[in-house]
């Protein structure tokens, strides 16, 4: 007897929040896929996150080497225009123009030096330059003291501070100015001989002078400080910013080739071929582009250093020298022009000196032994504006032996200065007016100006070269990151074609 069929047993319902099961078209047989769970998510995004597929995999790490690619581009791209910048600023644009800001300090009291020095000759011939070579020197100092100030100006930009100050220095010219003009005017109807001049002549003089040397000097000098501040903050954010681009340089580069090797071996082994030739060449133009980027940027990182270092730290502390020593000049000359003001000048003189080349003393008489024994041994050791260029190593071609003769210049220069106020003392004016319009002075200023322009040259060698080493590369990262993404994409477009 055959027994009937058990009754298959009832479906448990869908659990709540479940799509049922049921057939999907296209299975064969009608094959029935299992709900899912409460968990899961929809099935087109957990499709996206895993590649179980060869050309998945494929369209995966050709995806990622493309990115890789584009990041490697933009390392250098920020680390090659952070360079660029440096140079812009230390080279063609601000540090010229702080130069030039420096100059302001020099032509300023020049001119002032200039006008002691006409006072003090009076209408004798035969003392110094002549009266009217020191004429056309002061009005060339005006003139270049009228550029640096549109320079200050254009320097200072939306800074309100700076700008006052520049335009107070402007102020305070025109009238230092019209003093000048006026103590030139009643010193010419005067006629005296060598040596002080009329007490009204000295009385306007002394108003234009301390209006230069306590007003006008100071806020130039603050502005050469302020525009000074301004390059070395620059020369620290890029030199910084190169720096650190090219440590991302190497990490984006380490990471491209690293997933353009993956998809060499994956396409090398799936495929059974040793070699996908596109996929080696975008490997090795990202590797070129790698290394030559970190090598450009290291070179550019110490060629910012020696322009900052050996160029513009360098001409603008002598800048600052030459300015100073101008002023000592011109304190010799103001020395002899206002006795009653001698001992002041003489104060002012010192520590001026001291500024310049530091040796520890008291008084002049001194400095004075104490420059001759310092200067004479071999060691450099002290300080002031002269031991700062000889602390950075003394190490450009030809700079030891200018430095040496600036020193030998400046020893003179004070030698002479000693005789002068010797003369003085003893009542022979004429002789110490001579004396102070020797040669002295203008040997030491021509070795200073010899010693500045081999910074200058040094300045302008390390700009060209940064420059030169930079030249293609605003088209070189673009090139060549676009020809390895070419590559990728050739090298990986025939093998998603047999899946076709």
């Amino acid at each position: 007897m055959t027994l009937p069929a058990p009754a298959s047993a009832p479906a448990a319902p869908p659990a709540p929040g479940s799509a049922p099961a049921g057939p999907v078209p296209g299975q064969p047989g009608g094959a029935v896929v299992p709900a899912a769970g409460p968990g899961a998510g929809p099935v087109p995004v957990r499709r996206a996150l895993r590649v179980r597929t060869v050309p998945g995999w494929i369209r995966l790490l050709a995806g990622l080497a493309v990115a890789a690619v584009l990041l490697v581009f933009a390392a250098v791209g920020l680390a090659v225009g952070h360079a660029r910048e440096g140079l812009r600023v230390i080279g063609h644009t601000a540090g010229p123009q702080v130069v030039t800001t420096a100059d302001l300090y020099f032509a300023l009291s020049d001119m002032d030096a200039q006008v002691a020095a006409l006072l003090l000759t009076g209408r004798e011939s035969g003392l110094g330059p002549g009266r009217q070579t020191m004429l056309d020197r002061y009005d060339e100092r005006r003139s270049q003291a009228d550029r640096a100030v549109l320079q200050a100006a254009d320097l200072a930009g939306g800074d309100a501070s700076a700008q006052a100050t520049v335009q107070a220095v402007l102020d305070g010219l025109g009238r230092y100015e019209r003093l000048a003009a006026r103590a030139l005017l009643l010193d010419e109807r005067s006629g005296h001989p060598a040596g002080p001049p009329p007490q009204a002549v000295l009385d306007v003089y002394r108003q234009a002078t301390d209006l230069m040397r306590l007003d006008l000097l100071p806020k130039a000098y603050n502005l050469t400080l302020d525009s000074g501040t301004i390059v070395r903050r620059a020369y620290l954010a890029e030199l910084s910013s190169v720096q650190q681009g090219r440590l991302w340089v190497g990490v984006a580069g380490g990471l491209a080739l690293a997933v353009l090797i993956t998809l060499q071996v994956f396409l090398s082994r799936r495929f059974r071929r040793t070699l996908n030739l596109p996929a080696l060449a975008a490997t090795v133009v990202v590797a070129a582009l790698t290394v030559a980027a970190a090598v450009v940027l290291q070179h550019e990182s110490n060629v910012l250093r020696d322009a900052k270092e050996d160029g513009f730290n360098s001409v603008l502390a002598l800048s600052r020298a030459r300015a100073i020593g101008n002023t000592l000049h011109g304190d010799e000359s103001r020395y002899l022009l206002d006795p009653q003001r001698a001992d002041t000048y003489e104060q002012v003189y010192l520590d001026k000196s001291q500024a310049v080349l530091y040796v520890e003393a008291g008084n002049l008489d001194k400095y004075y032994a104490a420059l001759d024994q310092r200067i004479s041994g071999n060691k450099i050791d002290f300080l002031g504006l002269f031991g700062t260029e000889a602390a950075g190593g003394l190490s450009l071609p030809g700079q030891f032996p200018a430095f040496r003769s600036v020193l030998t210049g400046y020893q003179e220069f004070q030698r002479s200065d000693r005789r002068l106020r010797q003369l003085a003392t003893s009542g022979a004016r004429r002789a110490a007016v001579s004396e102070a319009m020797g040669p002295a002075f203008a040997s030491y200023d021509d070795a200073l100006v010899k010693l500045t322009a081999l910074h200058r040259k040094a300045l302008d060698a390390a700009v060209r070269d940064g420059d030169a080493a930079l030249g293609g590369w605003n088209w070189l990262p673009p090139a060549a990151a676009l020809a390895a993404i070419l590559l990728v994409l050739v090298g990986v477009r025939p093998r998603l074609a047999e899946y076709r």
